[in-house]
């Protein structure tokens, strides 16, 4: 499930990079961009509730193989984007496509894993968001570099071929999932009976405790009220993640002032390895002292810090460092974050507590972040004002 979040990632984020020779072939101005990135995550808060539901009902190895093939075939028709229009209506069923999938794969994991596990769990499976960072970024800038190679005959240009050949291994990725992926340890052939029954015993056990506690039904995850602060908590996360995730590069390429796309890419990857490592740690941490609060509240202003650094420097080196720092804040906050609904959810209240968390954070997030930097950067010809934007809401995050 790390590689498939790895291909899943890579085809959300990608267009940050098509966006540096994309903009320009297409006359688009920064808000279109940021419009076309955020409409993205309108479609996503549609469809993540009930793709959820349906997930728990047909089994994750059915329900993550299709996400995964409808979403790379999507995702590759992207190199036939012309206009504002085709821009938007592509980015929106990418979203339609892939709802469902992260908190899908968070609801899946409480399958296997004991609550006391699950934030280090977490971590890991949530590096992919930092590892296809990490190596997306020096990738999509060699594919960047195939501008006008051929294919059939005709002339594609960078962006398309890297849209193009960055959606043929979800593809083969939705394939393999139906093959490999076990829907539950009960039907895992490859641990021992013992270890079977260990395991489904210890989460049937944890799941009686919550059925006693009343927060297995649908409306008990859709109304609870920490489920609701959550859903605003994560709004805030997700305003300075995405912020972020979408004008890394063109920070880097800005405050640097390289033409080589290839060179952008290698920096832009350095604050995602930040961020691998940062997730690791905190999780880790955060399952050993069993604490996950302040573990959140600490790494969103350490976020808020590092995009406030890079805001007030001019100093390429200090611009890159600041991001580094502002990525590992960020991103460590997703492991401890997400270890919190297991604890009072359960059945299909954590399938609809979960989507509905992610679905609205990322559709206040997703959608408001960064659409604002891309009006800002505008008006401005500054991503500063942007940055100052996400900061702020990292630190609404950490008070919250």
């Amino acid at each position: 499930i790390i590689v498939l979040y790895v291909f899943n990632y890579l085809d959300r984020v990608n267009v940050s990079f098509a966006k540096l020779t994309m903009n320009e072939d297409l006359g688009f101005s920064e808000t279109v961009y940021g419009f076309g990135a955020s409409i993205f995550f309108v479609a996503y808060f549609l469809f993540e509730v009930p793709s959820n539901l349906i997930l728990q009902r047909v089994g994750a190895r059915m329900w993550l193989a299709r996400i995964m093939i409808s979403w790379g075939l999507i995702s590759s028709a992207m190199m036939f984007v012309k206009g504002p229009i085709s821009f938007y209506t592509l980015r929106f069923l990418l979203g339609a496509a892939e709802a469902g999938f992260a908190p899908g794969i968070l609801l899946y994991l409480t399958y296997w894993l004991p609550v006391r596990h699950q934030a280090r769990a977490v971590a890991w499976f949530l590096t992919s968001t930092a590892l296809a960072g990490l190596l997306g970024s020096p990738l999509a800038g060699l594919l960047l570099k195939l501008d006008g190679v051929s294919l059939a005959g005709h002339p594609l240009a960078g962006w398309q071929w890297l849209f193009l050949l960055e959606g043929i291994p979800s593809v083969l990725g939705g394939l393999a999932t139906l093959l490999w992926l076990t829907d539950r340890p009960e039907h895992a052939s490859w641990l021992k009976p013992a270890e079977r029954e260990w395991l489904s015993g210890r989460l049937a056990t944890e799941r009686t405790q919550r059925q006693r506690d009343g927060h297995t039904s649908l409306l008990a995850g859709l109304t609870n009220g920490r489920v609701w602060m959550l859903n605003i908590t994560y709004c805030t996360i997700m305003f300075g993640f995405q912020g972020f995730n979408f004008w890394a590069a063109t920070i880097v390429k800005q405050v640097t002032g390289l033409d080589d796309n290839f060179r952008v890419g290698v920096l832009t990857a350095i604050p995602f390895f930040a961020a691998m490592l940062a997730m690791v740690i905190v999780g880790r941490h955060s399952d050993r002292t069993g604490e996950r609060r302040l573990h959140v509240a600490a790494c969103a202003s350490v976020g808020a810090v590092g995009l406030l650094a890079c805001a007030l420097t001019d100093s390429a080196v200090a611009a890159v460092a600041a991001l580094s720092l502002a990525a590992a804040g960020i991103w460590a906050t997703l492991g401890p974050f997400w270890a919190l609904p297991p604890v009072f959810l359960s059945g299909t209240a954590a399938a609809a507590g979960i989507a509905l968390i992610n679905s609205i954070g990322n559709l206040g997030g997703g959608f408001l972040g960064p659409n604002l930097m891309g009006i800002l950067k505008d008006r401005t010809q500054s991503y500063k004002p942007g940055l100052v934007a996400d900061a702020a809401a990292l630190l609404l995050a950490a008070v919250l």
